[in-house]
C-alpha cells in the first residue's frame, strides 16, 4: 500500500528524507478508510519504513488488529538527492526521468546526488527478503509511490492486466502479490486509487494536488517524465 496523502504531496515537494512530512486530514482519511476496506482480509503483520508518513497511515490498520507495525529501513522512498524538497519543473523533471532510466532497464545510472538502481534494488529486495523470511501467510507493507512503482514494475512477472508504469499510482492505492523472492511474485490484484474510497462513499481523491512520485506522467502523454 501506498502511504496516506503528505503535506508535500499536495505542494508537489520531493520529500524523501527522514522523517518527512505529517499525512493531511486527507490522509488520515484515506489511512482510516483502507483500514476498513481491508478489514476481511487476513494480515499477520505489518511493515512500514522509517517515515514518519508510513507509520500514520498504517495507524488504523495496526490498531484495529492489534499488531504492532515493524520498520524496515529499506521500504523508504526512492533517494530524490540533490532534488530533495525542490518542486520546480526541472527538479521533478530529473527525479522522474532517472526513475524512467531505471525502468527502461539502465540500473547503473545514478539519481544526481542519490542512488543508483542497483542500490535501490538491492535495498528494497532486502528489505522484502526479510518479510519473507519471517514466514507470514499475508502481511502488509506500508511504503511509497516511486519505491513501489520501481520494484513492483521490475521484479514483479509481466501479467495482462498490470497498468503501465505510467499509470498513476495514488495515495493508498493497493496492489496484492503473492510468491517469494525464490518462485517470483505473481500479481493478484492492483488497484491504483485510495482502496475503500468506492465502497464508502467517500471522495479520497484530490485532483487538485501535485503529488510528483504518484504520478510519473504529469503531462499524461503516456510517457514516463
Amino acid at each position: 500500500m501506498r502511504h496516506g496523502q503528505t503535506h508535500a504531496n499536495v505542494s508537489g515537494e520531493l520529500d524523501t528524507a527522514h522523517p518527512g512530512l505529517d499525512l493531511t486530514d486527507l490522509g488520515r482519511a484515506q489511512a482510516a478508510a483502507a483500514a476498513r476496506a481491508i478489514a476481511d482480509e487476513h494480515l499477520d503483520a505489518i511493515y512500514v519504513s522509517s517515515r514518519v508518513r508510513t507509520h500514520q497511515t498504517a495507524a488504523p490498520t495496526a490498531e484495529h488488529r492489534g499488531l504492532e507495525p515493524v520498520q524496515l529501513d529499506g521500504l523508504q522512498e526512492i533517494d530524490a538527492g540533490d532534488f530533495e524538497m525542490r518542486s520546480d519543473h526541472d527538479a521533478v523533471a530529473g527525479y522522474i526521468g532517472a526513475v524512467a532510466t531505471w525502468l527502461e532497464g539502465d540500473l547503473t545510472h545514478r539519481m544526481p546526488g542519490g542512488e543508483t538502481g542497483e542500490e535501490f534494488l538491492a535495498r528494497y529486495d532486502a528489505a522484502v527478503r526479510t518479510i519473507v523470511e519471517a514466514g507470514h501467510d499475508a502481511a502488509l507493507v506500508v511504503s511509497h509511490g516511486a519505491a513501489l512503482r520501481t520494484w513492483v514494475s521490475t521484479r514483479m512477472a509481466p501479467h495482462p492486466d498490470a497498468p503501465p508504469a505510467t499509470q498513476p499510482l495514488h495515495n493508498t492505492a493497493l496492489i496484492v502479490l503473492e510468491g517469494d523472492h525464490e518462485s517470483g511474485w505473481e500479481m493478484v490484484s492492483w488497484q491504483g486509487h485510495p482502496v475503500g474510497g468506492a465502497t464508502d462513499g467517500l471522495s479520497l481523491e484530490d485532483p487538485t494536488a501535485e503529488d510528483p512520485t504518484g504520478d510519473l506522467d504529469p503531462d499524461g502523454d503516456g510517457e514516463i517524465g
